[in-house]
């Protein structure tokens, strides 16, 4: 005769996958209406991104420390017009200097020090350029974050990579976007919209 108790089923890591995904979903509502209600005359948009199982998982972890999957970035530009951008062989594009956000800091001081890190370079922060909604999906899970990009008038314009990261190898000021620019539609229309020029 058996005697043994039924045991109470413990949670699966599919479990507890799908609640770091709901914590991140509501982080990420929270620094939605935080950024949008403290800034107004940004682009917005949204972007859906299939993705493995562990990636999904260090999303969805990062998200929920503050809504952000891939911290804060800058979109600086001259007066002329030119943006600045990095070249990230992480991802083999140019893109705008970002990263995640440390301890304590703002999103806006953790742009600034990542801006300082992969281009060398200081701005003045005018207010939010873009800000996007950017959904991850993988094996019927689902979560969404929040990528601010602060837009910033360039205080100094001489560039010099010191990333730590290892993951910055250039940064160049540009008039013509590089055909491979991440969001290069966006940011053109951005500049557009700034200076009535593409």
């Amino acid at each position: 005769m058996d005697y043994r108790f039924p045991v109470e089923p413990t949670m699966t890591a599919v479990d507890t996958l799908w609640y770091k995904a709901d914590e991140a979903d509501q982080q990420a509502e929270r620094t939605y209406h935080q950024l949008s209600d403290a800034h107004s005359g940004y682009l917005e948009y949204e972007r859906s991104r299939r993705v493995s199982r562990p990636r999904f998982r260090t999303l969805a972890e990062r998200i929920r420390e503050n809504g952000l999957p891939y911290g804060a970035h800058t979109l600086v530009y001259r007066e002329s017009g030119q943006l600045l951008l990095v070249r990230h062989e992480g991802v083999g594009m140019w893109v705008v200097p970002g990263g995640e956000v440390d301890g304590d800091e703002t999103f806006k001081d953790g742009a600034r020090r990542e801006l300082k890190e992969e281009a060398g370079v200081e701005a003045d922060y005018d207010g939010l350029a873009i800000l996007a909604r950017v959904s991850f999906r993988s094996d019927g899970y689902q979560t969404w974050g929040v990528l601010p990009v602060f837009e910033g008038r360039a205080r100094t314009t001489d560039q010099t990579v010191s990333d730590p990261d290892d993951e910055i190898s250039d940064a160049r000021w540009f008039t013509d976007l590089p055909e491979d620019t991440r969001d290069r539609a966006r940011l053109r229309r951005w500049r557009r919209q700034r200076f009535g020029s593409s």
